[in-house]
């Protein structure tokens, strides 16, 4: 029963996003699949994406987090295609990130797997014929913690690594993410304030202290990538309290953060095409050629 509840089910997540960008299959956008691109190894497994390229690109991209309480799964791309509808016929060039999945690995093993993927988009813009400074994130619900993780801790590469994917940037130039958790601490097990439904997320079997390491909110500072968060004010799973959080942390430094409530559940059901167009919205404005 575990993987039909909705903040981790990668189902529920895609579905949301076909109901977002479901059109006539002969009205989609003409798009070209590179699938399975492999950005990283571990254990002896690939860590991969879907790069997803409109015919009329506009340069930019969006890399999106397959990520629900933190279980990331693979879907034949040629399915997935109708998802990013709403961002292929923009114009957007879409990488689907998948990151090493629970309960096999954590919320760690996850976000170092993603920034790696980022690093990885940089290092090879040039083939996808995309601007590495006109580069989005999004992501929901885990998905959205990632995105959020990416936007107020990346960096520039490490100068004088062996690996030449570890010397590019991790650093984006904006994130949207929906129904985030922004502080893991009273998320856990062991935290006071974590609700029952978190038993049915290994990843967060976790000390609070480890928790800290993996919180967005204790992470902003002035160099930070600004957010577009969207919080369901009837969400009981992951409550606004966290989009509320992640903003006032972004505005004690100064910083650029769009905090949408939607009247809405944890699945945004109902909200979907509003939250969507926020997002576009969002991109357009933050993602445009200088």
């Amino acid at each position: 029963m575990r993987n039909r509840h909705p903040f981790h089910c990668s189902v529920v997540l895609w579905a949301i996003l076909v109901g977002l960008g479901t059109t006539n299959a002969r009205a989609q956008t003409p798009v070209a699949i590179l699938p399975d691109v492999v950005y990283g190894h571990k254990d002896g497994l690939a860590m991969t994406y879907d790069v997803f390229t409109p015919e009329e690109s506009n340069g930019a991209a969006i890399a999106f987090m397959v990520s629900g309480g933190w279980y990331s799964r693979w879907n034949p791309p040629e399915k997935a295609k109708g998802f990013f509808e709403p961002y292929l016929k923009e114009g957007y060039t879409v990488f689907a990130v998948r990151h090493g999945s629970s309960p096999r690995y954590g919320i760690a093993e996850a976000v170092a797997d993603v920034r790696r993927a980022i690093r990885f988009i940089h290092l090879h813009a040039e083939d996808y014929k995309i601007d590495a400074h006109r580069l989005g994130v999004l992501g929901m619900s885990a998905g959205g913690h990632l995105s959020l993780m990416l936007a107020t801790t990346g960096d520039d590469g490490v100068l004088n690594a062996e690996d030449p994917v570890e010397r590019a940037p991790s650093r984006v130039t904006a994130v949207a993410a929906m129904v985030p958790p922004s502080d893991l601490r009273v998320a856990v097990w062991e935290a006071e304030e974590s609700l029952p439904a978190y038993k049915n997320f290994p990843a967060l079997n976790m000390s609070v202290e480890e928790a800290a390491k993996y919180s967005p909110v204790l992470f902003v500072t002035e160099d930070d990538a600004p957010a577009l968060v969207i919080s369901g004010t009837l969400d009981d799973l992951v409550p606004p309290r966290h989009g509320h959080w992640i903003e006032e942390a972004y505005k004690d430094g100064g910083l650029e953060c769009k905090l949408l409530l939607l009247e809405a559940n944890h699945g945004l059901q109902g909200k979907q095409p509003e939250a969507i167009q926020a997002v576009i919205e969002w991109f357009e404005e933050k993602l445009k050629a200088k």
